[in-house]
């Protein structure tokens, strides 16, 4: 079954585009994007360092660009999944009336790392570690998928 999913953080730079870019490396049979709560970066390519970390495990983010999440996303997406805690709360003010589209922190995914959101690189500058949560929860979203 193919899914179409959506993953959100705040500038659509770093963490989003690198879960989209991990999960579709996984997954590629499924329908993905991404996308951010704020719209500083639109159609900006991820984050230089995000980049170069991922490339280095070998998932290239280079053709992706940033946008803002908008309230028919969750028309358009089975599954929204967001980075933090802010970020689910931004992504659920936008929800339509009546709309049941299901929103999920990524760390859902990976109750064993013992994280309750993946911490933003562009603050952090740890690029390798966000990517490291990333990888282990797209590996749990993806056995979810598969039920």
């Amino acid at each position: 079954m193919t899914h179409r999913i959506l993953f959100v953080c705040l500038g659509n730079i770093c963490r989003s585009p690198a879960a989209e870019g991990v999960f579709r490396a996984r997954a590629p049979h499924h329908n993905t994007d991404s996308a951010g709560t704020s719209g500083w970066h639109i159609g900006e390519p991820p984050y230089g360092p995000m980049q170069k970390a991922a490339r280095a495990r070998g998932i290239e983010l280079n053709d992706l660009r940033a946008r803002q999440f908008v309230a028919g996303d969750f028309d358009r997406f089975d599954l929204i999944i967001g980075m933090d805690a802010n970020n689910i709360a931004d992504i659920e003010d936008l929800r339509p009336a009546g709309n049941e589209t299901p929103v999920r922190l990524l760390t859902d995914f990976a109750p064993q790392i013992g994280a309750d959101h993946v911490p933003d690189p562009y603050y952090t500058r740890d690029f390798d570690g966000a990517l490291d949560l990333i990888e282990v929860a797209v590996e749990g979203l993806d056995a979810h998928l598969r039920g």
